[in-house]
């Protein structure tokens, strides 16, 4: 859980928007965890998965497949307990993953807000 409460944070930080973490264990038996993010452009995207993978590596969830479709709509990274999705808007609204995991609890990954 830890690391894909991370990459979300990643995909956050690296601009992509309306990210999310789906808690899948109880509905999947291919992975735990989804996240999903959009990105704004193809260079964007295709850095912000990078990041993601780069991260994985350092902390010892190293990528085990990534997938591209040619014009960067939607890339993919495999950590096998976590599948990170970074799409394009309408690629997203397409596929509508948040759809076909609907049942599956979106979990908080949000830094804490800074204590005054």
């Amino acid at each position: 859980m830890a690391f894909a409460i991370e990459a979300a944070r990643h995909l956050s930080d690296d601009k992509c928007v309306d990210v999310l973490v789906l808690d899948v264990r109880a509905l999947s038996q291919v992975t735990d965890f989804i996240v999903i993010g959009t990105g704004t452009s193809d260079r964007q995207m295709r850095s912000s998965l990078k990041n993601v993978e780069e991260f994985g590596e350092a902390s010892g969830n190293p990528v085990f497949r990534s997938s591209t479709d040619d014009r960067a709509t939607w890339l993919l990274a495999d950590f096998v307990d976590v599948i990170v999705h970074v799409f394009e808007p309408n690629a997203r609204a397409h596929y509508d993953l948040e759809m076909l995991w609907g049942d599956a609890p979106r979990l908080e990954w949000q830094r804490p807000s800074p204590k005054r």
